[in-house]
């Protein structure tokens, strides 16, 4: 063992059973995240049916949840620097555990809007705090790749799983959709208020500070306008309302500059944003999950509308991606410590790129067989990617500043799915008076495609900068 591998355990050893608890907790609650949204996926058109939610109305019981994910998620990341981790992490997850079971309950669609607004809001505040808590509980090194290794898996594992268990569920009573995550967050509540540590003195000293609300608040209106205009002219180009939300997001973000130049504690300081590998990795971070959800949504309309697959076919289809869990937390760590972050990274792109071109020549006639190589790509591809890409993203960035860059890094991905979906879309129906017809279908199968492939563009660049970069220090 290496002097500097006998320091980083000598760090854990100080906690080493507490800390493995926070990584079991935290990434419990991502898992939560990913498998809420993906069984909503599935659910969506048994809520509408039940519920009486309109056809043009149904998609907002997942925009009004992305819309708030995204739009909270920056301040969701420094209030949880400044007002302590633990403490906006457990009551983030309370609310979203409450409002899950609200959810469950609901007879209106209004009612149904405005829980999943909120529960995406506490989203907000919950993964970026989740994430710092991770960050700072294990050191820089092979031990805090290990965990964002098992962290990225399980987490991904919600979006890939999710599918299926939602297909199992909604087959059974859509409200269990609701009721499923509340029981889950609930017991991780319980767990994370054992065994997470109290937030340090410090932090308390940081709370009485000047919180810059105003620049919170102008932010978030902010994100929240832009995704609320992505998502509505998604489904119409020609929305007053989307197109006005631009607008209107415009004016906001010039007021958030102006706010943060004479904020004494701005919500972003200076040089974040740029620090280390940060805006490497929330780009490619937008354009991977955006090319995943836009793909997904594509996938299961053909599946379901286009070849008759029941809901339970399809999330059986696509838990062969379940093929994550078993590489990313054994062998994914492995191949870090040899070739780096980025270059694991790159390897998943390949393969996200190429398990995207090969949907293209799915037909009429497709069945599983067409389908599962492409599956097993993505798969591998987050098994390589989401952990490689966390823990990229706070390379040099200071540690106080982990929950900022948390909530910078998962407000691209969640700008990527709101993009993506809405882009796709247009694509879907653009050339369509009816139905989609199969071509529409191959046509709308080439977003996911063409974004992926800037996504590995981004990160051949990164690669070859970053060895030009040890050359260079090297000499």
């Amino acid at each position: 063992m290496t002097e500097s591998e006998s320091a980083i355990e000598g760090h854990v050893s100080l906690l080493p059973g507490r800390a493995w608890v926070v990584l079991s907790v935290v990434t419990g609650a991502l898992f939560l995240e990913g498998i809420d949204i993906a069984m909503l996926n599935v659910a969506v058109p048994s809520i509408a049916a039940d519920i009486g939610l309109g056809t043009g109305s149904a998609h907002w019981v997942i925009s009004a949840y992305v819309l708030a994910y995204a739009g909270f998620m920056i301040l969701g990341g420094r209030a949880a620097d400044v007002l302590g981790r633990r403490r906006v992490f457990l009551t983030a997850l309370a609310v979203f555990a409450a409002f899950s079971a609200i959810g469950g309950l609901a007879h209106e669609s209004w009612v149904l809007i405005v829980v999943r607004f909120i529960t995406g809001a506490t989203a907000g505040f919950m993964t970026p705090a989740g994430f710092s808590l991770l960050t700072t509980t294990f050191p820089e090194g092979a031990l805090r790749n290990k965990a964002l290794a098992v962290y990225g898996a399980i987490g991904a594992s919600g979006f890939l799983l999710g599918v299926f268990a939602g297909g199992v569920l909604t087959s059974l009573d859509w409200r269990l959709v609701f009721f499923a995550p509340a029981v889950l967050g609930l017991g991780f509540l319980v767990a994370g208020g054992l065994f997470i540590a109290r937030d340090a003195e410090e932090t308390e000293d940081r709370a009485r500070e000047s919180f810059d609300f105003a620049g919170g608040a102008t932010l978030t209106a902010t994100m929240v306008s832009l995704v609320y205009g992505i998502v509505t002219v998604g489904g119409n180009v020609s929305n007053v309302l989307g197109l006005s939300a631009f607008g209107a997001a415009a004016l906001l973000g010039c007021a958030f500059v102006a706010i943060e130049r004479r904020a004494e504690n701005p919500l972003i300081p200076a040089g974040v944003v740029t620090a280390g590998l940060l805006p490497w990795a929330t780009s490619v971070g937008l354009l991977f999950i955006g090319a995943f959800f836009a793909w997904q949504f594509v996938l299961t309309l053909y599946l379901q509308e286009l070849l008759g697959w029941t809901p339970l076919q399809t999330g059986t289809a696509f838990a062969a991606m379940g093929i994550e869990l078993v590489v990313a937390p054994f062998l994914t760590p492995k191949l870090v410590a040899r070739f780096g972050n980025v270059a694991v990274m790159l390897a998943g792109l390949g393969a996200v790129a190429l398990g995207f071109v090969l949907t293209l020549r799915l037909d009429q006639g497709s069945g599983i067989g067409d389908l599962l190589p492409s599956l097993l790509l993505l798969g591998l591809a987050f098994a390589f990617i989401y952990g490689p890409l966390t823990a990229a993203a706070v390379e040099g960035v200071s540690d106080d500043k982990h929950g900022l860059a948390g909530g910078i890094v998962y407000t691209g991905f969640q700008f990527g799915a709101a993009l993506g979906v809405s882009i796709v879309t247009v694509v879907l129906v653009g050339g369509s008076l009816g139905e989609p017809s199969v071509e529409d279908y191959q046509r709308a199968l080439i977003v996911p495609a063409v974004a992926a492939g800037l996504a590995l563009g981004i990160g051949i660049l990164l690669f070859v900068r970053q060895r030009t970069s040890v050359g260079q220090d090297a000499d």
